[in-house]
């Protein structure tokens, strides 16, 4: 069932792909018609000239009873050494027969992509069904071969690395104000957060879904139970999860260098609303999700089968930028329209591969607070966000409380099995280890890694040259913003 829902999607992805490659197909297609038109208006003058030629050849034959010296251009067309359409027929008839050879190479290019992203097994069912051209049977062994070399991935290693909203603008984040200690702290910089990404793809991590490491089966006892994924990747590549907590662009970020909203783009993809000074609004690659989906575009091994991050979500202002909580229905003119909005947003990054999660209503440490205080969190978000986002199994903690010590869960702890009846499945704290994942009979609990100015400072060899929690992603000191204000604040109380 699992490879099913992996696979559609994956053919979904093919479909986006094919439709960016539609304008090329759309001007071939108007090419061939346009040579095709030129063919047949070359055929009729030709036919035309000769017609009269022959007319005129008769008449002179009326004339005068010595026949008419024999030429090239007197003879009949079918006596003629070569056809006089020949050159322009030609021409035609390899556009025609190119078209089925364009098949071919898009069907190589669909399974390219698919293989692009481990997906040997999608590739390989692409091309079957053709298997007895050639060059399908060349990428056919091509990628059996590559599969029979794949590792599978130990879900006990694998990584989990989170951010917040990714400061854009430098200078207005870090301007003195009060808000400028908790954007130090917490926040990661546009340029420290793209040389993440490209440190860790040199390194050979590949993004995975939380869904890959594990996913809940019915075994032929009818009974639901979390089994552990099947991760296949070629030796020395690294699966990781990534995560982005709070994407909701809260009012106290306004003009402090951040993107405004989430919005769908002119290429059907996630990307961001930003205001500038001026106070126009620009489209672009503001935060996070564009900025990774530009990545994978560039890098598309860096994905593993089109995986792309967890999204979490508060709901006490609204998500995505869109102020769609009911304290805001009479301060926001466009309430009703704005909910309609996200819903879109929202299918747009369910289609393009996010998952997306719940960070608690209000942003409540669970940790400490009563089941009744969760209880009724988990009511809200239930009544004002779920709404709009639809179902989701994931929960990261806020602040990364965890409900339990490293014990496994159990239905004792009831805060577990209330959130568990509530439907959620994969539950992450945060955890400064480089790899912490405990699988259940029915759930899966991650540590996350918090990449942030707090975890980075902190980390560099002048500040602390005892401390290593990053140099297995990265390193630090080519990483850090030393535009960042410094010493970062060390991180205390909530």
């Amino acid at each position: 069932m699992q490879y099913e829902d992996d696979y559609e999607r994956r053919l979904a992805y093919i479909q986006r792909r094919r439709q960016e490659r539609k304008r090329q197909y759309k001007i071939r297609m108007t090419v061939f018609f346009m040579v095709l038109g030129i063919v047949i208006i070359a055929a009729c003058m030709l036919g035309w000239y000769f017609l009269e030629k022959k007319k005129y050849s008769k008449a002179d034959d009326v004339i005068s009873p010595t026949p008419a010296r024999e030429t090239p251009g007197n003879e009949p067309l079918e006596t003629l050494g070569a056809d006089p359409l020949e050159g322009t027929a030609g021409t035609a008839a390899e556009i025609i027969l190119d078209e089925p050879a364009s098949g071919i190479e898009q069907l190589l290019a669909d399974a390219k992509v698919l293989a692009d992203t481990y997906d040997y097994d999608g590739a390989i069912a692409l091309l079957q069904e053709h298997s007895d051209h050639a060059a399908i049977q060349e990428s056919i062994a091509s990628y059996e071969e590559i599969k029979s070399t794949l590792v599978r991935a130990d879900i006990n290693s694998i990584t989990h690395i989170f951010f917040h909203s990714i400061i854009m603008d430098n200078q207005k984040a870090f301007d003195g104000d009060e808000d400028e200690k908790g954007y130090n702290q917490v926040m990661t910089t546009k340029n420290e957060f793209l040389k993440i990404l490209e440190q860790m793809y040199e390194r050979g991590y590949v993004l995975v879904r939380m869904h890959d490491i594990a996913y809940e089966e019915t075994g032929e006892d009818g009974q639901v139970r979390m089994v552990e994924g099947n991760i296949m990747l070629p030796p020395g590549k690294k699966p990781f999860v990534m995560s982005q907590d709070d994407v909701c662009y809260y009012e106290y970020m306004k003009g402090d260098g951040f993107a405004t909203r989430m919005i769908v783009g002119e290429d059907g993809k996630p990307t961001c609303e930003m205001t500038m000074d001026d106070g126009s609004v620009s489209v672009g690659s503001y935060d996070l999700v564009p900025l990774l989906e530009d990545f994978i575009q560039e890098h598309p091994d860096f994905s593993y089968r089109g995986a792309r991050a967890v999204i979490a979500f508060t709901g006490y202002e609204g998500i995505l930028g869109y102020r769609t909580d009911p304290d805001f229905a009479d301060k926001n003119e466009n309430f009703e329209q704005d909910k309609e909005t996200v819903k879109q947003v929202v299918q747009c990054m369910r289609d393009n591969g996010w998952e997306l999660a719940s960070h608690s209503y209000g942003h409540i440490r669970m940790s400490t607070r009563s089941l009744e205080d969760i209880q009724k969190d988990t009511e809200k978000w239930e009544a004002y966000v779920k709404p709009l986002l639809g179902e989701t199994d994931i929960l990261l903690y806020p602040f990364g409380a965890d409900i339990n010590d490293w014990h496994a869960y159990n239905r004792e702890n009831a805060k577990f099995a209330y959130l568990y009846d509530k439907g959620f499945r994969y539950f992450c704290n945060v955890d400064s280890n480089s790899a912490w994942v405990q699988m259940g009979s029915d759930y899966l609990r991650q540590g996350r890694r918090n990449l942030d100015g707090y975890r980075m400072y902190y980390d560099l060899p002048e500040t602390n040259p005892t401390k290593d929690h990053l140099s297995d992603l990265f390193d630090v000191t080519t990483v850090f913003d030393r535009e960042r204000p410094t010493p970062v604040p060390p991180m205390g109380g909530e």
